[in-house]
């Protein structure tokens, strides 16, 4: 029987990287995003490397949008073995002093809010599957808060680490394992705008990783690979820190 995985988030990027891996390994990607042309043009890459794939088009921080676009999945797939939870984003920089409320709503909603949304949604065909798997997407900031104006940021991740965790308690009982990765430093558009604006900058980032190197999506796609297989079949609640030594700087 056909495995399917869903990637939120998944028209570029990790995300994209990450459906490329799990596609070689013969799933059938159920790729989301927001931007509709990105999202064709992630789906007809994906075709052209012979891997099934089908674009859902919808906001994953909007609890509405969220449910209606299960509705559709529903009607189209019946279960699902694999959900990646990829979507979320830095959002800005904001000092708390100067924070506006609106700001810290929206970082919550796509780093915290969306994982949820997606996950509550997705369990009914998790659970159709039977030995499904999830992976959240936290990152360095979770632990060690962030730099300048990314505070709430790293909280917001710190707070899927622990959502990471207790949907692992959740859900076993369900033989759904559920994990996450903490990527560092990776080289994608997330960080287009410093590496634009300030090159000098982004290329003294690796003088604060042990590898002297920035990581590459591919990289953090073959831990999501290994994670979701029956290689990781005994792994849940687990983070797994993909930095290049980051931390040890």
């Amino acid at each position: 029987m056909t495995q399917h995985a869903m990637i939120t988030g998944g028209t570029a990027g990790i995300g994209l990287a990450t459906a490329k891996a799990l596609g070689k390994q013969g799933y059938h990607i159920v790729l989301n995003g927001i931007l509709e042309d990105q999202g064709r043009q992630a789906v007809a890459a994906l075709k052209e490397m012979g891997i099934p794939a089908d674009l859902f088009i919808f906001d994953v921080t909007d609890e509405a949008a969220v449910l209606a676009g299960f509705e559709r999945i529903k009607a189209k797939f019946p279960k699902l073995d694999v959900l990646v939870n990829n979507a979320g984003g830095l959002g800005g920089r904001s000092r708390f002093e100067e924070m506006e409320t609106g700001f810290y709503r929206k970082v919550m909603a796509l780093n915290l809010d969306s994982a949820f949304f997606v996950t509550r949604a997705a369990i009914p065909l998790l659970r159709a599957a039977r030995g499904a798997s999830i992976i959240n997407f936290t990152s360095n900031a979770g632990w060690n808060a962030g730099g300048p104006g990314a505070g709430i940021y790293g909280t917001a991740k710190a707070a899927v680490t622990t959502l990471t965790r207790a949907l692992a308690k959740d859900l076993a009982e369900y033989d759904i394992r559920v994990n996450a990765v903490s990527p560092g430093t990776i080289d994608t558009d997330f960080h287009a705008n410093i590496k634009a604006t300030k090159p000098e900058v982004f290329a003294s980032w690796k003088n604060n990783i042990l590898m002297k190197r920035l990581g590459q999506p591919e990289e953090v796609a073959s831990v999501i690979e290994f994670l979701v297989s029956d290689k990781a079949a005994f792994l849940t609640g687990e983070i797994i820190q993909i930095n290049g030594g980051q931390d040890f700087l």
